[in-house]
C-alpha cells in the first residue's frame, strides 16, 4: 500500500504541477490549460484517495486566500488607483488556484474537459466557492474517519488486554461501524458532488457547444461541396482521357469499314475490332457511372455491392459482414464509399498482398475497417480520403486514417445509424 501511494505520487505530482502551470511553459497563468487525450482508464483506490486529501489541502489554502484577498480588498477600496490592479492580481491568482484544482480533477480521478478556451472569471470564483465548502466538509468528514480508525485502535488495545468488557467493546463497534458507514457515505456523496461542479463550472456552456456546433456543420459542409468538386473532376477526366479517346478510335474503325478499300475479310475483322470496342465501352461506363452511384446498393443492399467491391479488386479482399436490420440509404452509399476507395487506394498505391474489410453494426453505430499489409505512408489529405472525411463529416461520423511507414494502413469509421 505504501508503496502504491509513493510510486503514484511520485508519478501525479509533477504531471499536477505542470498541468496547473507551475512548471516552465506557465500553463493555466491566464487560462486553464488543456486536457489532452482520453482517460487511461477508471483511477485506482489509491489515486482518488490521495486525490480527495488533496483536495482537503487546496480547499483550505482556497479558504486562506479567500481571508486574504477579502482583506486586501476592504483595505485597498480605499485607494481607488491601486484598485483594478488589485483586482487583477487576485483574478490572476484564483485562475492559478482553479487550474491547480482542474489538473487534480484530471490527474487523480481521470477527469477530461474538452478544448482550450478562457473560463470567465464569474466560472472561476464561483467554483473556488463551492469548492471550498465542500473542500471543508470534505476535511472534517476525513478528520471524523481518521479519529474513528485511532478509536478503534484503542478500543481494540483495551480488548486484547483486557481492561474493556466484551458488552461495552461490543456497542461501541456497532456504533462505529454504524458511523464508518456514514462517513464513507458522506465521502462518496461530496466525491460526486465535486466532480459535478467541475464538469459545470470547467465544462463548456450551451453557447460555446453551440457554438462548437455550427462551426463544425460548416466546414463538413464545406468539405462535402469539395469533395463533390474533386468527383466532377474526376468523373470529367475519366470521360475525357478514357471513354472519349475509345469512342474516336470507334468512330475511326467504322470509317475505315464503311470505307470498303480492302478485302472482305479485311472489313468484317474491322467490324468485329469495332464491335469488341464498343463493348469495352460500355464496361467502362458502366465502371464510371458504377463509381458515381453503384445502383446494386438499392436493388441488392450493402453486403452484395461490397462484393462487387472485392471481386474487382486486383488483389486479395477477405470481408465480415455483421449487419442486422435496414440501414438508412446516407449511410449505406457513404459505407460503400469508404470502403471502396480505401480498398482501390490499397490496390493501387500500397503493394498490398491483401485487404481485411469489417463492416459490424453495433447498436445504433455502423463501423467500418479496412486494413491491408502495404507499405504505409497513406496522406490524410489527399483528395481521396479527403473526400471521405467529407462524406463522413456530413453524417456525424468519425473517420481516421492510421497509416504509418511501412505499414500497415487502417482505415476506420463510425457512422451514426440510427
Amino acid at each position: 500500500m505504501r508503496g502504491d501511494a509513493a510510486d503514484i505520487s511520485s508519478h501525479h505530482l509533477p504531471g499536477l504541477l505542470g498541468k496547473a502551470g507551475f512548471g516552465e511553459d506557465g500553463l493555466g497563468r491566464f487560462g486553464l490549460g488543456e486536457d489532452e487525450g482520453p482517460p487511461v482508464g477508471p483511477p485506482s483506490w489509491p489515486s482518488r484517495s490521495i486525490g480527495t486529501l488533496l483536495g482537503c489541502v487546496t480547499a483550505l489554502l482556497g479558504f486562506l486566500c479567500f481571508l486574504v484577498a477579502g482583506t486586501a480588498l476592504g483595505a485597498l477600496l480605499l485607494w481607488p488607483l491601486t484598485r483594478s490592479r488589485a483586482l487583477g492580481v487576485l483574478m490572476a491568482g484564483a485562475r492559478r488556484l482553479a487550474a491547480l484544482e482542474r489538473a487534480r480533477r484530471s490527474v487523480f480521478f481521470g477527469d477530461r474537459f474538452p478544448g482550450r478556451y478562457e473560463v470567465s472569471g464569474r466560472k472561476i470564483l464561483r467554483y473556488l466557492t463551492l469548492r471550498v465548502s465542500t473542500g471543508l466538509v470534505c476535511g472534517v468528514v476525513v478528520a471524523l474517519l481518521a479519529f474513528g480508525v485511532v478509536l478503534a485502535g484503542v478500543l481494540l488495545w483495551g480488548m486484547l488486554r483486557g481492561s474493556l468488557r466484551w458488552p461495552e467493546a461490543l456497542g461501541q463497534v456497532v456504533l462505529g461501524g454504524a458511523l464508518l458507514f456514514l462517513d464513507l457515505q458522506g465521502l462518496h456523496a461530496l466525491g460526486a458532488l465535486d466532480a459535478r461542479i467541475a464538469r459545470e463550472c470547467f465544462g463548456p456552456s450551451e453557447q460555446e457547444l453551440l457554438r462548437q456546433r455550427v462551426h463544425e456543420l460548416a466546414a463538413s459542409r464545406a468539405a462535402v461541396v469539395r469533395a463533390v468538386d474533386a468527383e466532377r473532376r474526376r468523373i470529367e477526366r475519366d470521360l475525357h482521357d478514357g471513354i472519349q479517346q475509345r469512342v474516336v478510335a470507334l468512330a475511326m474503325l467504322l470509317g475505315r469499314a464503311r470505307r470498303g478499300r480492302g478485302t472482305p475479310e479485311h472489313a468484317e475483322a474491322l467490324v468485329r475490332q469495332a464491335h469488341q470496342e464498343s463493348q469495352d465501352i460500355l464496361a467502362e461506363l458502366r465502371e464510371v457511372a458504377w463509381r458515381v452511384y453503384p445502383s446494386a446498393l438499392d436493388s441488392l443492399g450493402l453486403e452484395e455491392a461490397l462484393g462487387g467491391v472485392s471481386e474487382r479488386c486486383g488483389i486479395p479482399v477477405r470481408t465480415e459482414f455483421d449487419v442486422d436490420g435496414e440501414l438508412p440509404q446516407p449511410v449505406e452509399t457513404a459505407a460503400y464509399f469508404v470502403v471502396s476507395e480505401s480498398v482501390n487506394n490499397a490496390a493501387k498505391h500500397s503493394r498490398a498482398t491483401v485487404v481485411s474489410v469489417r463492416v459490424v453494426r453495433r447498436g445504433s453505430t455502423l463501423s467500418l475497417q479496412v486494413r491491408d499489409d502495404g507499405r504505409g505512408g497513406a496522406n490524410p489529405s489527399g483528395s481521396g480520403l479527403s473526400g471521405l472525411h467529407g462524406r463522413v463529416a456530413a453524417l456525424d461520423g468519425i473517420l481516421r486514417v492510421d497509416s504509418p511507414e511501412g505499414g500497415p494502413t487502417t482505415i476506420t469509421a463510425e457512422l451514426p445509424c440510427a
